[in-house]
C-alpha cells in the first residue's frame, strides 16, 4: 500500500526514457563510477533507457533543463547531491511552460555528500535507515518500480528581489555555517558534516534578527488550517507541481498568496518570536537534513507544511552537541531542551539585524538579507 495514505501515485511508462543529470565532482567524486556500476545494470533490467548528461560547471544543469526540449524523456534523474536538484528545480521553474514541465517526474539518486532528499524518500518508503551504496541501491529500486507522487515546493523571496524555489530547507546560523564551512572537506563524504559541526561548535556564534511565522495549526485550537488552493505543490520521486487555479497569466509563476511584501509588517494573525538572538534557524520541508540527521520526523513529502526549528541564544555547547547526536535517531525533541523550539508553519519570515552569517537554501549559499517563504 502507498506509504502516505491519501496521496495519489502515478507510474512511469515501460519502456521508459530517462535523462540523467550527473555531476562527476559530487560528494567524493565517485558519482559517475557508482552510476555505471550500481545504477545502470538495474535500469537496463527495468527497461529504462538513459541519456547521461555530465555537468561541467556550476549552472550547467540549470541552463540545460531551462532551455532544452524535454518532451523526449519520461523522467529527469539527478545523480548528485541536493545542490544539483536545486539547480534543476529552479531551471524548470524559469521555463515559460513550467506548469507542464513540472508535471514530469523527477528522481533523485544520491551521489553527493549531502543526500537529504534521497534519505527522506528512503524513509517515507518505509526502508531501514541506510547510507552510501545501500541508499543508492534503494533509490534506484524506487526508480525501477516507477512509482511517483507529489512533493511540496517552497517559494522563497528575498529583499533584493530574488524568487527561489526550494524542495528541502532554508537555514541561517549554525546549521548553514556547518554546511558551507565543511565544503572544504567534501572528499570525506558525509563525515564532512561531523567535522564541520565540531569546528562550528568551537566558535559558537549568536545571530540577531526577527523571526515570524504563520502557524500551520491555529495556536489556540487544534483545527488544521485549510489547504490554500494557490499553494504550489510539487512531486516527489520527486517533482510534479500542480498549477494554481485562477487568475495568473499563462506562464506566470504561482502567486505567494500567504505573504505580504517584505517592506510591510507581517499580517496581524502571524506569530512574532519574542526572542531576537538565535544560534540557528532552519525551515525544513522533508524529514532528513542529511543521511544521518532525521530532523523533522513528522514531515511527509506532500504535507503542505514547513517544519520550522530555531535554537535560542544561551544554549551550551554540550546541550547543542546532545541535540545533534539525538538527531541521528530523530529523538532531539524528546530532550525537551528549553532552547530548542519546533513549530509546523505554512509561511515564515526572517529579518536579520545585520548582514552577518550565511543563509542557505537546499544547502547552497545565499547572501544574508531578509527573506520569506
Amino acid at each position: 500500500s502507498p506509504p502516505c495514505p491519501g496521496d495519489s501515485y502515478g507510474v512511469l511508462p515501460r519502456p521508459c526514457r530517462a535523462l540523467v543529470l550527473l555531476n562527476p565532482q559530487s560528494g567524493a567524486g565517485r558519482a559517475l563510477e557508482d552510476f555505471q556500476v550500481v545504477v545502470q545494470p538495474m535500469l537496463a533490467e527495468a527497461e529504462i533507457a538513459t541519456t547521461v548528461f555530465i555537468t561541467e560547471r556550476p549552472h550547467h544543469a540549470h541552463e540545460k533543463v531551462r532551455d532544452e526540449d524535454l518532451s523526449q524523456w519520461d523522467t529527469l534523474v539527478v545523480m548528485a547531491g541536493d545542490g544539483l536538484l536545486y539547480e534543476v528545480v529552479n531551471g524548470l521553474m524559469e521555463r515559460p511552460d513550467w506548469e507542464d514541465t513540472m508535471k514530469k517526474p523527477l528522481c533523485i539518486l544520491p551521489g553527493g555528500s549531502g543526500n537529504a532528499l534521497a534519505a527522506s524518500i528512503n524513509h517515507y518508503a518505509g526502508n531501514d535507515h541506510v547510507a552510501k551504496k545501500k541508499l543508492l541501491t534503494n533509490c534506484t529500486f524506487i526508480l525501477c518500480k516507477g512509482l511517483h507522487t507529489q512533493m511540496d515546493l517552497v517559494s522563497l523571496s528575498t529583499a533584493s528581489g530574488k524568487r527561489l524555489f526550494s524542495f528541502l530547507g532554508f537555514g541561517w546560523g549554525f546549521i548553514s555555517d556547518v554546511d558551507i564551512d565543511s565544503e572544504k572537506y567534501r572528499r570525506l563524504g558525509n563525515a564532512r558534516f561531523t567535522l564541520g559541526t565540531l569546528q562550528c561548535l568551537a566558535k559558537l556564534r549568536v545571530y540577531q534578527g526577527r523571526l515570524s511565522y504563520l502557524p500551520a495549526v491555529p495556536e489556540q485550537g487544534t483545527a488544521p488550517a485549510p489547504r490554500d488552493p494557490h499553494a504550489p505543490v510539487t512531486n516527489g520521486q520527486a517533482g510534479r507541481i500542480l498549477p494554481p487555479t485562477g487568475t495568473e497569466a499563462a506562464g506566470a509563476l504561482p502567486a505567494d498568496s500567504l505573504l505580504v511584501p517584505l517592506c510591510q509588517p507581517v499580517p496581524a494573525h502571524w506569530t512574532v518570536v519574542p526572542e531576537e538572538e538565535f544560534v540557528t534557524v532552519y525551515a525544513i520541508y522533508q524529514s532528513h537534513l542529511g543521511t544521518n540527521l532525521l530532523m523533522a520526523p513528522a514531515a511527509r513529502l506532500h504535507d503542505g507544511c514547513i517544519h520550522l526549528f530555531y535554537l535560542k541564544a544561551g544554549i551550551s555547547r554540550v546541550a547543542l552537541l546532545k541535540i545533534f547526536l539525538a538527531m541521528a535517531r530523530g529523538t532531539h525533541l524528546d530532550l525537551n531542551c528549553p532552547h530548542l523550539c519546533y513549530v509546523p508553519v505554512r509561511a515564515f519570515r526572517l529579518e536579520p539585524r545585520a548582514a552577518t552569517g550565511i543563509m542557505t537554501v537546499d544547502g547552497e549559499a545565499l547572501a544574508c538579507e531578509p527573506v520569506q517563504g
